[in-house]
C-alpha cells in the first residue's frame, strides 16, 4: 500500500532541481557582497549544477517503466555522460566568454547547491526518514523493540 505522502523519486528529483534553483539565487546574493565577480562565478557555478542535474533528470526519468531494469542502467550511464558534458562545456563556455571569473567561486557555487539541495530535501520531505534509505531500526528483518523492552 503506497502512503500518499511519501514522494517518489521523480516527485524528489524536481524537488531537489527546485531547491537547487533556490540555493543558487541565495548564494549568488551572498557572493555580492564579495564584488560583482564572485557573484556571478558563483552564479555560473550554480546554474550549471542546476542545468546539468534538470538534463539528469530528464534522461532518467522520460517514459520510465519499472520493469525494465536493464533499460534503466543504461539510462543513468547516459545521463552520468550527458552531466559530465555539460558540466565541461558550462564551465569552458564560461571562461572563454567572460573575462574575470573566480574559480573557487564557481566551484563554491557549483558544490554549494549540488550538496545542500539534496540534503535539504532529504530532511525536510514527508518521511524523510524513509527518504534515505533503511537504517538499522527499520530495516527488514532487524529485531523490533516490544512494549517489554520498552519498559526494562
Amino acid at each position: 500500500m503506497r502512503d500518499d505522502n511519501q514522494l517518489t523519486q521523480p516527485k524528489l528529483a524536481k524537488r531537489v532541481l527546485f531547491l537547487q534553483a533556490i540555493l543558487t539565487l541565495a548564494v549568488t546574493v551572498a557572493a555580492a557582497a564579495l564584488g560583482r565577480v564572485p557573484a556571478l562565478s558563483v552564479f555560473i557555478g550554480g546554474l550549471a549544477c542546476l542545468v546539468a542535474n534538470a538534463a539528469v533528470a530528464l534522461v532518467i526519468f522520460r517514459d520510465y517503466q519499472a520493469n525494465e531494469p536493464g533499460q534503466l542502467l543504461s539510462r543513468l550511464y547516459a545521463a552520468e555522460v550527458l552531466r559530465i558534458l555539460l558540466l565541461i562545456g558550462s564551465f569552458a563556455a564560461a571562461f572563454l566568454t567572460i573575462d574575470g571569473l573566480s574559480l573557487p567561486a564557481l566551484l563554491g557555487g557549483y558544490f554549494l547547491v549540488q550538496i545542500l539541495a539534496p540534503m535539504i530535501a532529504a530532511q525536510t520531505a514527508p518521511n524523510a526518514r524513509h527518504q534515505l534509505g533503511p537504517t538499522a531500526a527499520n530495516r527488514p528483518g532487524a529485531p523490533r523493540e516490544t512494549s517489554d523492552q520498552a519498559t526494562s
